[in-house]
């Protein structure tokens, strides 16, 4: 009876710290979470919104299966299994709905802003299961955490593009790297729910509090990221959510006033216990006719920050007072001044146009529109990942500038097109290749595509609304004396990745009610047929008389 009582007084002090909030164990020593809220006010009246949640494990490699056991406090415990079982060394996981508008509102704080779902993912080469394998799994895995089709990322969207997507450390040991995107993807309730169980207070205190499904699903654009990578200290892992908001909307059409309660709904009532930092930013206008409310500490006149450890609760709000109509601004009506003083960071050198011609169902027009804003010619990265449903003839491209060719302004020249696989599938073709955009000029690319003629039976449910065509990718390029990636030298190129829009595709589709009308024909027939014979086979024929 002793030794009955000593296990439940041991089993009961447990609870007892488990069920205490304010507790901190040891363990927690080797992890860090932080909490991040920026608010980025847009020159067409609308917000930018970013929630960025990071939890450093300092000291802890998950995917090393042989030196660390898996005990979390702050780390989500499901990500981590995930991390060993597939050896993931990095993982970017983006689901989006909407298009980004780089010229309207510039550069967003997460480059993923592709629409619909993306994975890619950097594996150890040296498991004795194949990467293929490995990567099944992965989706498979990712898909039942986050409620999505990941499922559908199989080898029709698979591909490799390592220079597209560099390793963001440099690895003693061979890595493999897969990449797969769909379009069609939604995001919606059933993605932030898991989403927000990965949190550690949850939505109940911290930032993740103004996660309101209904005001985030509502934003004119809005997106989910899961970004994984391993550093020199450990792992990190950035759980994002990125909202555009139109707060003149939301007025009614007159006003672009915001606060918490308007955007969100909700304001933020407590901190999370065990974030290390919880800080609200919120970049300021060039215009000093706003009123920011509470009061905060201003750098600069550029940032207003606000720390929720200790301003709890709180409910920011930036309101012009003397402004009773919005009326959209310009770049022409704001000094130049003004905007390179303020807005510099959020200008894209860069305007994107991707469309589809061609009025057969058999072929068509590629064409792409990439327009330099500024002074200097700038050098990209363009890449395509097109299913099968896609042929490109690459004899047909053309570089135009200015209705002259150029084609000395495109080089390394990667295509590699669709092959039939083993399982029966056709892999994607993939198009990689440099361009050189002249100084306020528009290089407009053109190329002949072939549309694949399917069987009735790969069609989906809604066959006639069409297919969508991943979006193309604009990247920096690497520069060869440091391989360094994405400078922030935006005179010779880009600061990160930029995604073109999304293209919807017309396939020969057929008539799905021939069918029916078959059987109907032959329904009809066999009757015609059968009644004529069985009223000769039972029929008798006799003569009646007819008395006068």
């Amino acid at each position: 009876m002793r030794w009955r009582r000593t296990f439940f007084a041991l089993c009961l002090s447990a609870s007892s710290v488990t069920s205490n909030t304010n507790y901190v164990p040891s363990a927690i020593s080797a992890e860090r979470y932080n909490e991040d809220l920026f608010i980025r006010p847009l020159l067409d009246g609308r917000v930018a919104t970013t929630f960025t949640f990071t939890t450093d494990l300092l000291g802890n490699v998950p995917q090393d299966s042989e030196s660390f056991g898996q005990h979390y406090t702050l780390f989500p415990l499901t990500l981590g299994q995930i991390l060993k079982e597939y050896s993931i060394t990095e993982l970017h996981l983006t689901l989006n709905s909407g298009k980004w508008n780089y010229d309207h509102w510039g550069y967003p704080d997460d480059p993923s802003v592709g629409t619909g779902a993306e994975l890619w993912a950097w594996m150890i080469d040296g498991p004795s299961a194949t990467v293929d394998e490995r990567w099944t799994g992965l989706r498979n895995a990712l898909a039942g955490l986050f409620c999505a089709s990941l499922g559908s990322l199989d080898t029709r969207r698979t591909s490799s593009p390592s220079t597209v997507f560099p390793i963001s450390f440099s690895p003693s040991i061979p890595h493999a790297l897969r990449y797969a995107s769909l379009p069609s993807e939604n995001v919606c309730t059933e993605n932030l729910t898991p989403f927000v169980k990965l949190l550690p207070c949850k939505s109940r205190a911290g930032l993740a509090a103004l996660l309101n499904p209904q005001r985030i699903f509502d934003a004119d654009w809005h997106g989910l990221s899961v970004h994984l990578r391993s550093t020199e200290r450990g792992t990190e892992l950035k759980l994002g959510v990125q909202a555009v908001f139109d707060p003149v909307r939301l007025s009614g059409g007159r006003r672009r006033d915001w606060s918490f309660r308007l955007l969100f709904d909700r304001i933020i009532h407590d901190s999370c216990s065990v974030a290390t930092s919880s800080v609200v930013r919120v970049q300021l206008r060039d215009s000093q006719s706003y009123t920011l409310s509470p009061a905060s500490v201003v750098d600069d006149k550029v940032m207003a920050m606000y720390n929720l450890m200790t301003q709890a609760p709180l409910d920011v709000s930036m309101s012009w007072p003397h402004e009773h109509t919005f009326q959209y601004r310009t770049h022409a009506d704001i000094s130049p001044e003004a905007i390179s003083h303020v807005h510099q960071s959020r200008l894209t050198p860069l305007s994107i146009q991707r469309t589809l011609h061609g009025s057969s169902q058999i072929h068509g027009h590629l064409f792409v529109a990439l327009t330099n804003n500024g002074d200097h010619d700038i050098v990209i990265g363009y890449f395509e990942n097109l299913p099968a449903l896609v042929t490109l003839w690459m004899h047909t491209m053309k570089i135009k500038v200015d209705g002259v060719e150029r084609n000395e302004l495109i080089s390394n020249v990667l295509y590699h097109p669709h092959h039939a696989l083993a399982n029966g599938q056709k892999s994607p073709s993939t198009l990689q290749a440099i361009l050189t955009i002249p100084a306020a000029s528009t290089l407009h690319l053109s190329m002949e595509i072939s549309r694949a003629f399917l069987k009735y039976t790969e069609h989906p449910p809604d066959a006639m609304r069409g297919w969508d065509l991943p979006p193309a990718i604009l990247f920096p390029v690497c520069e060869p004396a440091t391989s360094i990636c994405g400078t922030q030298n935006t005179s010779s190129g880009i600061q990160g990745r930029m995604y073109t829009p999304t293209l919807l595709i017309d396939l020969p589709t057929p008539d799905f009610s021939m069918p029916y009308n078959v059987i109907i024909f032959s329904c009809t027939l066999i009757t015609l047929i059968f009644g004529s014979i069985f009223n000769l086979l039972t029929r008798t024929w006799v003569v009646v008389r007819v008395e006068d």
